[in-house]
């Protein structure tokens, strides 16, 4: 695969370039997140290797900088900064996956090898609808009723799963592997948070309920009868 690592340390940098090459990867490096977002959007990469703490544009940036722009590589944060809250945020920027450094380089490599088998979302363009829901995947657009629904990249994602699922249920397990990409700790909240979120802008201002939970297995989108 070809790979862009975004990182400014230049002993971290070299010792994950090594590992990955050694693995079979091609990999360009850059240490700036101005110039990285410049070469992913120039460039055709398989996947992105992206710490957070970057000069010239942090590492959150430059992915919300590629999602908004379109580019649907994957995206691996991989940054010293581990709390819940951390990851949550670098997922619901666009990132695919999230390491912790100090890491072990099996495991990056394993990361990096199961997110090239995960299959891409079928027929990725096109419009969705669920009652007066409409969703246009290519232009990032979501409305009700016509009025202009604003959500954050993981929110969206979760969003068009749930459309691509219309009528059937989706179960937690299913929106950690699509969404987030890998089980978080089972206690974790993450999958009824942003559920709860996603209620919150496209339910409740419109009264009608187009989500529903159905107990003990998962949730569900429909139109509404």
């Amino acid at each position: 695969m070809r790979l862009l690592l975004v990182e400014d340390d230049e002993e971290t940098a070299s010792f994950i370039h090594r590992g990955l090459t050694q693995a079979g990867h091609t990999v360009d490096v850059v240490n700036d997140g101005r110039d990285g977002v410049a070469l992913a959007i120039q460039e055709d990469y398989d996947m992105i290797v992206l710490d957070r703490m970057l000069p010239g544009l942090d590492g959150l940036s430059v992915a919300r900088s590629l999602r908004s722009a379109g580019r649907k590589t994957s995206i691996m944060f991989l940054t010293a900064l581990g709390g819940v809250n951390d990851r949550v945020q670098g997922l619901d920027v666009g990132g695919d996956d999230y390491l912790v450094k100090p890491f072990a380089m099996s495991e990056l490599l394993a990361r990096v090898n199961a997110l090239a088998r995960r299959p891409p979302m079928r027929d990725e363009s096109g419009v969705l609808r669920a009652g007066d829901l409409e969703m246009d995947v290519e232009k990032r657009y979501v409305a009700r009723a016509g009025e202009r629904i604003e959500l954050h990249a993981r929110e969206f994602v979760l969003l068009e799963v749930l459309l691509r699922n219309k009528g059937r249920v989706v179960t937690r397990n299913m929106l950690l592997e699509r969404v987030w990409g890998f089980n978080f700790d089972p206690k974790s909240s993450i999958v009824e948070t942003h559920i709860s979120r996603l209620r919150a802008k496209i339910d409740r201002p419109f009264g009608d309920a187009l989500i529903h939970t159905v107990r003990g297995s998962g949730y569900s989108i429909r139109d509404v009868p």
